[in-house]
């Protein structure tokens, strides 16, 4: 199975540099389409319900510090992907690269994953979380964006 560093690293060789928040924010919308149409992880890295929106703790270990990153930031094998991962990770940077790192952060607070979490932590606004946000509530969320009028 890829690690969320693989998908990453396919994500800036794809796209080329960008911040590491937007770059997280693909990360997770990548992994909850994926959620939604393959009925499968992405990757076994989990997101938390930071106050900037979901983080993955593993990918931003990798990117402390860094603003930018370029597109050989980061120690991942975009080779590890199947097909199906490819296949999902291109959809989501088609449909939402084009949207900031502020765009994207601010959608993700609009959706029940985060917030959900946000809840269990009983954090405000800008209190620091590391209340994960659950394969469950992602699959919930996503898998009703992914149907037709819901059915």
């Amino acid at each position: 199975m890829a690690t969320v560093l693989d998908v990453a690293s396919y994500i800036l060789a794809e796209r080329g540099p960008m911040t590491a928040m937007k770059l997280q924010k693909l990360c997770y919308y990548a992994y909850g389409y994926h959620l939604a149409w393959e009925e499968r992880p992405l990757f076994t890295e989990r997101f938390e319900a930071w106050a900037n929106g979901p983080v993955c703790p593993q990918l931003y270990q990798q990117h402390r510090g860094l603003f930018q990153l370029p597109a050989d930031a980061l120690d991942g094998d975009p080779g590890r992907l199947d097909d199906g991962e490819r296949e999902s990770i291109d959809l989501v940077l088609d449909g939402l690269s084009h949207m900031t790192a502020h765009q994207l952060s601010e959608m993700t607070h609009r959706e029940p994953p985060w917030q959900r979490a946000r809840g269990r932590s009983g954090a405000n606004d800008l209190d620091r979380s590391n209340e994960p946000l659950t394969d469950a509530d992602i699959a919930e969320f996503f898998e009703a964006l992914t149907t037709v009028d819901g059915q």
